[in-house]
């Protein structure tokens, strides 16, 4: 039993054995940049009943939804803060131009829309950022729905009010 070795030895070769060489991180991103002939990243994003289409291009910051200003169209502020939160988390404010178009659904759920497609350009344009955006989970598009109405019922789940006699 001459053999035997060690843990105190083994953590000895563990950095010592010959022609290996330890895993390298990749240095370029995985993905690769997805632009347009005019230099626009474009993506789809979605929430509720709501789709925008987004194209995003390097510009002065200004956001532009359905041929108008963010701050006409999006009067609350909520909405707006919204809307620019990946910019925030990415520190590129006033570094992108967006032009978005959105359809359906109510306003809310037209911020959110004009979100996530922001989030998935952004992504596209520059894919170095997609894992602090993913991270922050704005590229997952919220399932969330209105549930529809059931027979029997005042509305989704809600009983009639009950008369005992």
């Amino acid at each position: 039993m001459a053999d035997e070795q060690t843990m105190t030895d083994l953590k000895d070769l563990g950095g010592a054995v010959e022609g290996t060489v330890a895993p390298a991180t990749p240095t370029a991103p995985l993905r690769e940049k997805i632009v347009d002939k005019q230099g626009r990243a474009y993506a789809t994003g979605r929430r509720k009943d709501a789709v925008a289409r987004v194209w995003v291009k390097p510009g002065t910051g200004k956001i532009t939804v359905n041929g108008r200003d963010q701050e006409v169209y999006f009067a609350r502020p909520t909405l707006r803060l919204v809307i620019n939160q990946p910019f925030g988390l990415t520190d590129r404010v006033g570094q992108y131009d967006v032009i978005a178009t959105v359809k359906g659904g109510g306003l809310s759920g037209q911020a959110g829309a004009v979100l996530h497609g922001i989030a998935q350009a952004l992504t596209r344009f520059e894919p170095a950022l997609r894992s602090p955006v993913k991270a922050a989970g704005f590229l997952t598009r919220d399932s969330r729905a209105v549930e529809r109405k059931k027979y029997g019922k005042a509305k989704a789940r809600r009983s009639f009010q009950f008369s005992k006699r």
